[in-house]
């Protein structure tokens, strides 16, 4: 296998242990009754902000619209972008990130009566456009199966790489290769995207695009910067920078709702596993209930033989039930 350029360093580092911090501290407010509403609300603004950085000027009013069947006057090649993908992000948990097939599969959802023949890689040499002008020649098309073939087995690969970083690596070498005559962009922000949900379900519920989209310029010069360094380390450096601070903000803005005491058994089992726990552990996990309410919950679910119990009171320590 071949791997992809890049070099691993401590703001590299850092910016990924800043990011599993705060989806630690978010992981459980998002595991008790996760909101329909905030998961529709992400929805509209990850195709919103994508297909902005693409030109698409529709309104989130109107993408709203789109979303829910009602008839929306616009450009129709805009519509047509947005009603492709509503659809694909609706279905995005059927696609396995890590197959190849899947990702073509997408690419059909995504640019279904765009372009001739969606779900292909192209069978022409093309340049990669800055404005009007070509800024580089993209990889010979006789060359785009072998290497995408090889991103994907990087992708796989077993070992001790982040995968928050190997979804910044993916999304940076797809529109490097540039594998398909059109949508590159949308796809490798959309792969990253799913990468991201099935490293966690916080993601669902975020959307990177939108950061993306304000620093469209910054994004577009890294890429460019990228491209000449010969390896996607700034770029690395730029997505994770992105994805803390979308996570940060979500953080700041989030009111979890409490759930019911069952809920936040749960929630705390799901977390903790077979570990044993302490009513403190417990309470940190759900900062928004009180001293009193966290010790009901936990009587409750002792008599209701959820969980065990061994010693009292606050020297107590819990355990799931075999």
């Amino acid at each position: 296998m071949t791997k992809p350029p890049f070099k691993l360093t401590p703001r590299i580092l850092n910016l990924v242990s800043q990011i599993h911090e705060t989806l630690g501290e978010l992981k459980t407010s998002i595991l008790i009754k996760p909101s329909v509403k905030l998961r529709k609300e992400n929805k509209i603004k990850t195709v919103k902000h994508s297909l902005a950085i693409e030109g698409n000027e529709l309104s989130e009013e109107q993408i709203t619209a789109l979303l829910e069947k009602k008839k929306v006057s616009g450009p129709k090649k805009q519509i047509q972008e947005v009603v492709n993908a509503l659809n694909l992000y609706e279905k995005l948990h059927d696609f396995n990130p890590l197959i190849e097939k899947d990702l073509l599969k997408a690419h059909t959802h995504l640019m279904k009566n765009l372009m001739l023949e969606p779900g292909k890689y192209r069978s022409k040499n093309v340049g990669v456009l800055k404005g009007s002008k070509i800024s580089r020649v993209a990889p010979q098309a006789k060359f785009v199966p072998e290497l995408m073939k090889n991103l994907f087995v990087f992708l796989k690969s077993e070992g001790d790489m982040p995968t928050l970083i190997k979804g910044c690596i993916f999304h940076y070498e797809l529109k490097f290769i540039h594998p398909f005559e059109d949508g590159n962009g949308r796809m490798g922000r959309l792969w990253q995207q799913l990468i991201l949900m099935k490293h966690s379900p916080i993601f669902e519920f975020v959307s990177v695009e939108t950061l993306i989209h304000q620093k469209q310029q910054t994004y577009y010069k890294v890429l460019e910067a990228c491209d000449k360094a010969g390896d996607s380390t700034l770029y690395i450096e730029f997505s994770l920078e992105v994805i803390r601070d979308v996570l940060k903000e979500f953080k700041s803005e989030y009111r979890p709702a409490r759930g019911t005491s069952l809920d936040r058994i749960t929630a705390a089992l799901e977390l903790f596993g077979t570990n044993e726990f302490t009513r403190k552990e417990y309470l940190n996990l759900h900062k928004n209930v009180s001293t009193a309410t966290g010790s009901r919950d936990l009587a409750e679910a002792v008599e209701n033989g959820l969980i065990l119990r061994n010693g009292e009171k606050s020297l107590a320590v819990y355990k799931r039930s075999p």
